[in-house]
């Protein structure tokens, strides 16, 4: 299913976990002229390389959208126009940016 949503995209680097660590997700962003940083699983014979301090700024990323869900409104999506959705993301941002 990641290649999928990986094929087709123009990328400079496609982060992601673990999880994702597969040779035709590889072979995919490769192709896409993309460069994977995706830390490889343990059980693997040969253990490529990745960016390692692109692959921690993730978290940061992902701890965004953490605290982005922790507002009801927006895990929830009440608002049925995606206008007054993304405007409450965006008020959410602000917010969180100036605490």
């Amino acid at each position: 299913p990641a290649c999928g949503l990986v094929t087709g995209l123009a990328s400079g680097k496609v982060i992601a976990d673990r999880a994702y660590d597969a040779d035709s997700l590889h072979d995919t962003i490769l192709d896409e002229g993309g460069q994977p940083v995706i830390p490889p699983r343990r059980h693997r014979k040969y253990q490529h390389s990745y960016d390692k301090i692109a692959y921690r700024q993730r978290w940061g990323i992902e701890g965004f959208f953490a605290k982005l869900k922790q507002w009801r409104r927006i895990a929830t999506r009440y608002d049925k126009l995606a206008a007054t959705f993304l405007g409450f993301v965006k008020l959410v941002s602000i917010m969180l940016w100036l605490k």
